[in-house]
């Protein structure tokens, strides 16, 4: 019996052994957005296309999606009938202040659809974004870094995610369609943010580390 327990305990997730201790097995998943691609030292679970709602909605999901290129349906009913709705993504990056670099698109990030790609690393377990940081404790990786993006201010709450600083574009696709946005957040002093460490109207970067 106490084989049997010790067989059981070691199936579950993160491989948790009969003395109780954890044993990392799973490894970190994290999201490259604005990037069809992992890093050198992580494998590529899918890319796809980021979504979320329309952008100047009251209601729906507040979080950025990685949704696949090919998915999988179950049970439905043809057209809009549920409420909820999911809608592709697009930069929306002003032209003349974007802080993006331009080594993957050499062109107007503006209206183009934002791509992503989920990541897993095997040797690490768990994962941060860092705001307002290019580089990573002590001790952590650094699997990508760029500027944090989210929702305009005026318009539907939005997570706040880290763009990749040399991002990609979902080739064919600009057309200002809409749907959900990502805006590159700027520091704003004057209510509360400690300035001038930060700094009025600069773009803030950000990092993605694992350990």
């Amino acid at each position: 019996p106490i084989k049997k327990n010790d067989q059981f305990l070691q199936s579950l997730p993160g491989g948790v052994k009969s003395d109780g201790r954890n044993e990392p097995t799973g490894g970190a998943v994290y999201v490259r957005w604005g990037r069809k691609t992992c890093p050198g030292n992580a494998t590529l679970l899918y890319s796809g296309v980021a979504g979320g709602t329309f952008y100047s909605t009251k209601g729906g999901g507040t979080n950025y999606q990685c949704l696949p290129w090919e998915p999988e349906w179950g049970k439905h009913t043809d057209g809009l009938t549920s409420g909820a709705y999911m809608h592709g993504a697009e930069y929306d990056v002003n032209t003349a202040s974007s802080p993006f670099r331009k080594t993957n698109f050499a062109g107007n990030l503006y209206q183009y659809s934002v791509p992503c790609a989920v990541c897993h690393v095997t040797d690490r377990q768990v994962k941060v974004m860092i705001p307002a940081k290019k580089q990573c404790p002590t001790g952590w990786t650094r699997e990508y870094h760029g500027y944090l993006c989210t929702g305009g201010d005026i318009y539907h709450q939005s997570t706040f995610e880290c763009v990749d600083e040399e991002p990609e574009v979902i080739e064919g696709t600009p057309g200002n369609e809409n749907g959900a946005l990502f805006f590159n957040v700027e520091a704003a002093c004057g209510h509360s943010l400690p300035c001038p460490k930060y700094v009025h109207g600069w773009a803030l970067t950000c990092v993605v580390c694992t350990k």
